[in-house]
């Protein structure tokens, strides 16, 4: 495992732990000054990937399929649950995931073909299962929104889910999909506290402008909710009151919460960020944490991995259901509606493709 450096300005994780899969690692040379080697730049690699849309039978989410446009998230948000899923590709959980990213520059033509094809039965689709379709390099790229003029294209229904006021870019295909009960938005607001976000999402657009971004996209028709995710025992679940009643004045009408997940490595990595952000309250988030997971520090059993089990893991649930009655906002998503799916061009624009 890479030595544990001091907290990185721009980033969350502040080392790569050892990936699991790996026999040989990588240790940070002591005799380096840290200034030297504490800010690596982001990379971007193409990803070959030959398809695009991706099932799950999970109890535990509310989608059959999601596609997501790019591996790893320069967002940085040091509790993602994602981060261990870049061990797969032979990178670390920790500071790799938020600098190595791989970029499926083939996905709106991978997302058009699988659509077009006869066995494609229109449902749901999540636009971002595991990593934000709307982290910085979308910017440039548009692969997000040009996967959006494909929905658009076969009027498919689409959830997204982001933290970054970059959505509005495309309030226009949203707006039209929402025409047809075909698309829904929700903004991931896990504080109010500009600072707490800094440190806990360092690219991730401010609170402020999340908030923004649900109104801009209320006001265009878009139906939009808010996602207290994660909800972390002494460190932001007082929050949660607050963040619904602002979510629902800027409008909101949909809310969910997803308890802290710490699969795999992401228990350490997560410790360390406390330790080096918020000493003073380590050990008493930890010890929540594990009064909400039958005293691990996770619990991958469906049923409970989202939510916890316990008197705390009751109590969060409380305060989200009467919180969402006194913000007058609704728990659960919206319901889309796959009736205006159409094939464009039908088979013979498909032939001279």
């Amino acid at each position: 495992m890479e030595t544990a450096q001091g907290p990185i300005r721009g980033r969350g994780a502040s080392s790569n732990p050892a990936n699991r899969f790996e026999l040989i690692h990588y240790e940070r040379d002591e005799t380096i000054p840290e200034e030297e080697s504490s800010s690596p730049s982001t990379r971007f690699y193409r990803d070959h990937t030959r398809s695009i849309l991706t099932s799950n039978d999970s109890p535990d989410v509310g989608f059959e399929v999601s596609i997501n446009p790019y591996r790893g998230c320069e967002h940085g948000c040091i509790y993602c649950y994602a981060r261990p899923t870049h061990e797969y590709l032979g990178f670390s959980a920790g500071l790799d995931f938020e600098t190595q990213i791989l970029v499926k520059e083939d996905a709106p033509a991978l997302l058009r073909k699988e659509m077009a094809a006869p066995k494609w039965q229109p449902k749901v689709v999540s636009l971002s299962g595991v990593t934000d379709p709307y982290q910085p390099i979308e910017r440039r790229l548009q692969l997000t929104r040009r996967c959006l003029e494909v929905f658009v294209e076969f009027r498919n229904p689409v959830g997204v889910v982001t933290k970054n006021h970059l959505i509005c870019r495309d309030i226009d295909l949203l707006s039209e999909l929402a025409q047809h009960q075909a698309a829904a938005a929700f903004l991931s607001i896990t504080t109010l506290d500009g600072e707490l976000a800094r440190r806990m999402e360092p690219r991730a657009t401010h609170p402020a402008g999340r908030l923004a971004a649900l109104s801009e996209l209320a006001h265009a028709g878009v139906p939009v909710g808010v996602l207290v995710a994660p909800v972390i025992p002494g460190l932001n679940d007082h929050e949660m009151p607050a963040i619904l009643e602002a979510a629902a004045k800027a409008g909101a009408r949909y809310a969910g919460y997803v308890l802290l997940r710490l699969p795999h490595g992401l228990g350490p990595l997560f410790e360390q960020w406390l330790r080096h952000h918020y000493p003073e309250r380590c050990d008493k988030v930890l010890s929540r944490l594990r009064d909400t997971r039958g005293g691990a520090i996770y619990d991958p059993r469906f049923g409970s991995r989202m939510k916890g089990t316990g008197v705390l893991a009751e109590q969060i649930a409380s305060l989200f259901a009467l919180s969402c009655r006194r913000a007058g906002i609704g728990s659960g998503f919206p319901v889309l509606s796959t009736a205006a799916f159409r094939r464009p061009g039908g088979t013979q624009r498909l032939l001279f493709e």
